[in-house]
């Protein structure tokens, strides 16, 4: 009994949580929906005005024409008051469709365009934690599911006004036979209720379906490489098979219970029909009503069957949205740590100095940086170099913050980061990572990509980062579209080419995660040396190779979460932890340059 009663208490929750998310989508686009009402009212007016003027015709052109003929004037009226009330239902349905159309699709566009705000405006590590196949089932499976209870909903308010004007049309017509239609109308709302309640459990298991297919769908295209390489299609068609296979079997289970239900949509009409027409011709046989009126009774009964049914159609898929809906709030109300403020100070002009102040920074229980504090002068070259794990990659991540320290302030110019503007930092810092994205569509694009860079600082920033020689060899130079993620380039390639991107922006700070970790070690010395000689940026370069380390105005050594030595390169060569690292990255070096050699 118990669970009874929380079974109904859960689906009245839904259907109150769904009328909710329809109020809020009408607040948001009101005057479509509005106009869509106007259409819908016009409908159900024209409707029942059409049965009460085909009973008239009935009576008094139909009728008396198989007796006494009817003239020609009343013939013409009969003739231009139906085409007259078809023309105002036809434009009614137009007006309706066509706003509430435009409702649900404005709807979506808002509710994505949220979407992408909110991950564009959540830290790094919240996209890390989760499958990019998920992320893009909200922004598509989940926005539809959430929208797509909309696009009836004028219909169905509609359907509120034609039972209203038919009930009023019924009882001022013969109020013994409107008693038929005050019973068969409650069956249909009872039927429609029942209808949504049922579908519910198979609406909601489906759309969590969606999302799983989807995530596993796009991790096993995006991850085609390590598929292919390791023999697994066999066990990636086999996990997509299986979720498949349950999005299918509640899919199945909704048409089910759609085939169920659909014959007592249809019958209860009819039933009420038949027992019309068994009332009425009972009445008419002791004179009460006429042919006509028992006509338009019957044409009323028919037309109201199909809008009935769209009532139950909302609320099968009210489910539907509520579970697309929470799904997307969760998005909405993830917490994010990095505020931004309203107005954001404005760095100083030139190169910018990097200050760190008992900076602490954890991937849950794991602490990677702990208490670090360190300077970097302005338009100083610095190399940070530590063991694998040591933080470097996160530390870089910070200076632009992709994320914010737990603890500790970094000062960028002066100014801690919290406080800059983030557009102004993004023009003002930039990063390379040694996996860098490349963009489907042309070289040129994708080194300029929004920075405003004409195409003479988008070669310059090439030739510095000796990307130019082997960009003009490609089929058509700077306009040869690379594939997506640029996996028509070689590692090298694109390494260069997203540095060149980073010089376009003319940055006042650089930092080079292993950025050039691809590219061979003389290239790599050429595109430092140029980049020293010819940028007036404060540079950080995190490296393993030793020619490129040598090349910095100072090294900085970084291990357990600190900096341990500080000095160049000469001069750390005597501290044994830097020393160790430095061999080790040697011996590293000379035994790849034996197995290129073979």
């Amino acid at each position: 009994m118990r669970a009874e009663v929380r079974k109904n208490e859960e689906q009245r929750s839904v259907f109150g949580r769904g009328i909710r998310i329809i109020v809020s989508y009408v607040r948001m686009h009101p005057l479509p929906f509005t106009i869509s009402l106007v259409g819908g009212v016009l409908y159900s007016a024209a409707t029942v005005a059409s049965t009460i003027i085909l009973g008239r015709v009935t009576d008094e052109i139909i009728y008396p024409a198989f007796r006494s003929g009817v003239n020609t004037r009343t013939l013409w009226g009969g003739v231009a008051a139906l085409v007259c009330v078809v023309a105002v239902r036809a434009g009614a349905i137009v007006l309706r469709r066509y706003f509430a159309g435009m409702t649900s699709y404005r709807m979506q566009a808002s509710l994505r365009t949220r979407v992408i705000e909110r991950y564009r405006d959540l830290p790094l590590a919240f996209h890390r934690s989760r499958p990019a196949g998920e992320l893009l089932a909200h922004a598509e499976a989940d926005v539809q599911a959430a929208t797509d209870v909309l696009n009836p909903v004028p219909f169905s308010v509609t359907v509120i006004f034609l039972v209203l004007f038919a009930v009023i049309s019924l009882i001022l017509t013969d109020p013994l036979l409107a008693s038929v239609g005050l019973v068969i109308l409650p069956l249909l709302g009872l039927l429609n209720r029942f209808y949504g309640r049922t579908v519910e459990p198979a609406a909601t298991a489906a759309q969590q379906a969606i999302g799983e297919v989807s995530a596993i769908a796009h991790e096993s295209i995006d991850g085609a490489l390590v598929v292919k390489t390791l023999g697994r299609e066999d066990s990636e068609v086999s996990r997509f098979d299986q979720r498949a296979a349950v999005l299918e079997q509640e899919r199945v289970r909704m048409g089910r219970l759609r085939a169920a239900f659909e014959p007592a949509f249809e019958t209860v009409p009819n039933l009420g029909i038949i027992a019309l027409l068994a009332m009425g011709a009972w009445r008419l046989s002791t004179g009460a009503v006429t042919v006509g009126t028992l006509v338009q009774l019957v044409s009323l009964f028919q037309l109201l069957a199909f809008p009935m049914r769209m009532i139950g159609f909302v609320l099968a898929l009210i489910p539907r949205a509520v579970v697309g809906r929470e799904r997307l709030q969760g998005i909405f109300v993830e917490p994010s740590s990095m505020s931004t403020p309203e107005q954001g100070a404005d760095l100083p002009s030139g190169p910018v100095g990097v200050s760190l102040r008992s900076v602490a920074f954890s991937y849950g229980e794991h602490r990677v940086l702990n208490d670090l504090s360190f300077e970097v002068a302005a338009d100083e070259s610095v190399a940070l170099v530590g063991p694998t794990g040591a933080g470097k990659s996160t530390l870089a991540e910070l200076l632009v913050r992709l994320a914010d320290p737990d603890k500790g302030t970094i000062l960028l110019g002066g100014i801690d980061l919290r406080q800059i503007a983030p557009g102004h930092l993004r023009q003002s810092a930039a990063v390379v990572f040694q996996r860098s994205f490349m963009f489907a569509t042309s070289v040129k694009d994708n080194i300029a990509l929004d920075s405003g860079a004409s195409e003479e600082e988008v070669v310059d920033a090439a030739r510095r980062a000796q990307a130019d020689d082997f960009i003009r060899v490609l089929p058509q130079g700077y306009d040869t579209v690379v594939g997506e993620r640029g996996v028509t380039l070689s590692g090298g390639q694109r390494q260069r080419i997203a540095l060149a991107r980073a010089l376009a922006r003319k940055p006042r700070l650089l930092i080079l995660d292993d950025a050039t970790s691809a590219v061979d070690p003389t290239v790599e010395a050429a595109i430092l040396n140029r980049l020293r000689a010819e940028l007036n940026t404060t540079l950080i370069v995190i490296a393993y190779r030793v020619s490129a380390i040598a090349l910095a105005d100072r090294v900085l050594f970084l291990e357990g979460g600190r900096i341990q030595a500080s000095g160049k390169h000469g001069e750390l060569m005597s501290f044994a932890p830097y020393e160790a690292m430095v061999r080790a990255y040697e011996l590293g070096a000379g035994a790849s340059r034996v197995r290129a050699g073979r």
